[in-house]
């Protein structure tokens, strides 16, 4: 295992912004401290050369200047809320409204345009990065003052472990993930990529891609992965493409405090992709009842890495979380972490060359 740490770039205001690079055998990542994020993932091909399954930038400024959060931690809460707002102890919070009447991703000033603090881990079987930052109360218009934890892990088994912690003086809403675009060819249309997801449910949403509180079974729709199938087979079916919250084997109808992860042990497997001409595969195991599949609608005409021009359907995206507007929705499981706990989430994205 190797791990090592170069200047990136430096923000307007003078702050300058690390690069990490970890290696095993077989496969390396890098991240940055600007937004805990995720610029590369790089895998060795059976022939000898190498596929970056990431899309992104090639220059700190791309991400400094995108709104699509490549790679990045999103947060204090991933996805949406409904009206911008929610109550909690008899109080009402407001939110940015950046999506339409409602909040997407914590904001205008999200977590993927801050800068955190890295710190490299080495050992003998893992390497990695541990990122941390205070989100102040207040911050984003959510309340408490939230100390905050993101690390990824690199073992010698192909493993990229993402741990995310919180911990709160104030009970708050929290919710965070990291919103990588996977394409496990490197380029190109992700259609003929295959993907089986262990999740026989989604949740139901209004046109404002705001749960109506209702769980759908997925068997006999376009939805449904329970069985391997290719991401474009039906993807003209559900409109511009996927962008529905699966409901992962950790949620239990009759257990609701399955909300906020209290134990990063209980990992349950969510969902394999295979990519047919690299042979590259990829697992996802989380601890979330949640994991919104995105089949990148909408990002035809950004230019990412070495110039190269995206096109919509060029990636997809495994945002394992809580369920979206969970703060408005009683029958959802709770994701208000109080002072005294800690959140412990926990995802594992697992390849094989």
């Amino acid at each position: 295992m190797k791990a090592k740490k170069r200047k990136f770039g430096v923000l307007c205001d003078g702050t300058k912004v690390n690069l990490y690079t970890i290696k095993n055998k077989n496969m390396s990542f890098s991240c940055m401290d600007y937004g805990c994020t995720l610029t590369s993932i790089v895998l060795n091909n059976a022939d000898g050369t190498k596929t970056d399954v990431l899309l992104g930038y090639s220059t700190l400024e791309g991400w400094i200047n995108s709104n699509y959060c490549f790679g990045a931690i999103v947060g204090r809460f991933a996805n949406r809320i409904g009206k911008a707002s929610f109550t909690l102890n008899n109080q009402e919070y407001t939110l940015d409204k950046n999506d339409g009447p409602n909040c997407l991703h914590g904001g205008f000033n999200g977590f993927d345009k801050m800068v955190w603090e890295g710190e490299l881990i080495t050992g003998k079987k893992s390497c990695g990065v541990k990122f941390s930052r205070v989100s102040p109360d207040g911050e984003q218009g959510f309340p408490g003052n939230v100390k905050l934890e993101v690390t990824y892990l690199l073992d010698e088994n192909n493993n990229l472990t993402c741990y995310y912690t919180a911990k709160t003086d104030k009970a708050t809403p929290i919710n965070i993930t990291n919103h990588a675009y996977f394409n496990l060819a490197g380029n190109g249309n992700i259609g003929e990529h295959t993907l089986k997801m262990n999740s026989d449910y989604i949740l139901e949403v209004s046109d404002k891609l705001i749960p109506t509180g209702n769980l759908v079974e997925v068997k006999g729709t376009p939805f449904d992965f329970t069985e391997e199938k290719k991401m474009g087979a039906e993807i003209k079916e559900v409109g511009v493409g996927y962008d529905h919250c699966y409901v992962t084997e950790a949620y239990n109808a009759n257990d609701f405090q399955c909300g906020v992860p209290l134990d990063a042990s209980d990992l349950v497997e969510f969902c394999t992709v295979k990519e047919p001409t690299t042979g590259h595969e990829m697992s996802v195991y989380t601890n979330m009842e949640g994991c919104q599949f995105y089949s990148g609608n909408y990002i035809k005409g950004i230019q990412g890495k070495n110039g190269k021009f995206y096109e919509n359907h060029d990636a997809f995206c495994l945002e394992t979380q809580a369920f979206p507007d969970s703060p408005n929705q009683e029958g959802f499981p709770t994701c208000i972490l109080q002072p005294g706990q800690e959140m412990k989430a926990k995802t594992v994205y697992s390849f094989k060359n």
